[in-house]
């Protein structure tokens, strides 16, 4: 081919502009289209991610699994326990989340009601039900004979399971409580009533060993007034739903149902800022009225 020929066959690929105006003004809207294709894949992919990631299933809370933290509160508190057991007896295990752990904050209550009897607290802030399966998989159990155990879990699924798995996923702590000791008592409280608040901070994510620090994590999303009671009535009805089946347990012997909702309960039926003030959370006042409240039977599952 002659470099004549080359020059024609390379014409026969190209657009060419009398005018160098106007071949700038076709550049341009050119890379500007290829800009607003480019942005519309990734808003695409965007989107896909996001409708994947809205999709995905809650996990299933009668599986045990280990809670990750960056704080490692979990792992510090779970070997605390491990070494509570192999301290001295245990005559009452109080075992939860939060609203267990918090009897710390009532520590007059607790050495009034529960002292003379070993009592041990194994309660650990932010637990669902899929955690203490794994704490009592990995021996928190073992070693200890309690005459009691006083247990209530739950309130932290209701944000992400229905009720049928949450009672699904308490019956199974129930029987692996049962087959750990079986000589010991069950009694088993209704999940504590809830009232309107606002979602918790976002917690960091556990870094990577070797990894950088995790970041701090985001503040509190702000949510009205009317969202928060919306998703207090919607736990609620899930709590309810839960207890309901949880009632069911007693046997009258090995496993006792105690319902003490109604005492932490206004007249106008809301939960009052002097018990829980942030209407999940007893205080001193709302743990003396739950000792006040289960005393009794306590007191006869003891004998």
């Amino acid at each position: 081919m002659t470099a004549r020929d080359k020059k024609t066959a390379a014409g026969a690929f190209c657009i060419r502009f009398p005018n160098p105006k106007e071949e700038q003004h076709v550049k341009i809207r050119s890379s500007k289209l290829l800009m607003v294709a480019l942005a519309l894949m990734i808003g695409s992919a965007g989107m896909t991610q996001a409708a994947v990631a809205k999709a995905a299933p809650a996990s299933d809370p009668s599986v045990a699994a280990e809670k990750k933290d960056a704080t490692g509160k979990f792992q510090k508190k779970h070997e605390e326990f491990l070494q509570r057991g192999k301290a001295g007896p245990i005559g009452v295990l109080f075992l939860g989340d939060s609203i267990t752990e918090g009897w710390i904050k009532a520590t007059n209550v607790w050495a009034t009601f529960y002292k003379q009897f070993d009592a041990a607290n194994f309660g650990i802030g932010g637990d669902r039900t899929e955690h203490v399966l794994w704490r009592i998989a990995n021996g928190e159990l073992d070693g200890i004979h309690p005459k009691v155990v006083v247990l209530m879990i739950g309130t932290n699924n209701t944000g992400s399971n229905d009720a049928d798995q949450i009672a699904a996923a308490d019956k199974k702590i129930v029987k692996e409580i049962q087959a750990k000791l079986p000589d010991t008592k069950i009694l088993l409280l209704a999940v504590f009533p809830r009232g309107p608040r606002p979602p918790s901070a976002p917690k960091p994510v556990a870094a990577a060993p070797g990894a950088k620090p995790a970041k701090p994590a985001a503040p509190k999303p702000v949510v009205s007034a009317q969202a928060m009671a919306e998703d207090a009535a919607k736990r609620m009805a899930i709590i309810n739903a839960v207890n309901k089946e949880l009632a069911k347990l007693d046997d009258g012997k090995k496993v006792r149902y105690l319902d003490i909702n109604p005492k932490f309960l206004g007249t106008d039926g809301k939960i009052p800022n002097d018990v829980m003030p942030d209407q999940l959370h007893p205080n001193a006042k709302g743990y003396q009225i739950w000792a006040d409240a289960m005393q009794p039977l306590l007191a006869e599952m003891l004998k």
